[in-house]
């Protein structure tokens, strides 16, 4: 699992928009995005980088990430 810091979500909407990017990115098994700690927790086999990019072109903010492709 990787954990990525996301800046920038307010609402569900905000939410809804970090997990349908996320989820589009090749290897992405599951996705799980929390307001209020701004984690977006990811499974599958996905590199971070990819994971970065696609929440900056979402338009959010990225704090860094952490934890191994799995």
């Amino acid at each position: 699992m990787i954990e990525i810091q996301v800046t920038g979500m307010s609402c569900q909407h905000c939410v809804a928009a970090v997990t349908h990017a996320l989820e589009a990115v090749p290897g992405v098994t599951g996705v799980g995005v929390d307001l209020d700690s701004g984690l977006a927790r990811v499974q599958g086999e996905a590199e971070a980088a990819a994971l970065e990019r696609a929440v900056i072109d979402a338009g959010y903010g990225v704090g860094g990430s952490t934890g191994d492709a799995v």
